[in-house]
């Protein structure tokens, strides 16, 4: 879990409030997911450590309650999704007059 939290960009601090405290943590900037080898912006989001809804026994972190697995794939298929639309934009014909 604290390699997860350093992955992402945590700062010692953040990783100890989150760990050590168990405290919830609120921030703002940008997070890295290796997975998708780029980096998400967050807004006044909440990441805390949870027990895993799947299996009480393991940790999760979350963000919004959601785990930071899924969140980074949702945000990973706007961005795809974003990216998309921008590059089918220029196809489309004008009408002719």
């Amino acid at each position: 879990m604290e390699k997860l939290c350093a992955a992402i960009g945590f700062t010692k601090e953040m990783i100890e409030s989150l760990l050590t405290k168990k405290e919830a943590i609120r921030c703002n900037g940008r997070i890295y997911s290796e997975e998708h080898r780029r980096k998400f912006d967050i807004k006044n989001d909440v990441f805390k450590v949870e027990r895993s809804p799947t299996n009480d026994s393991k940790l999760v972190l979350t963000i919004n309650r959601q785990p930071i697995g899924d969140w980074f794939k949702e945000q990973w298929e706007n961005f795809r999704r974003g990216l998309r639309q921008s590059t089918e934009e220029p196809r489309k014909r004008l009408p002719s007059s």
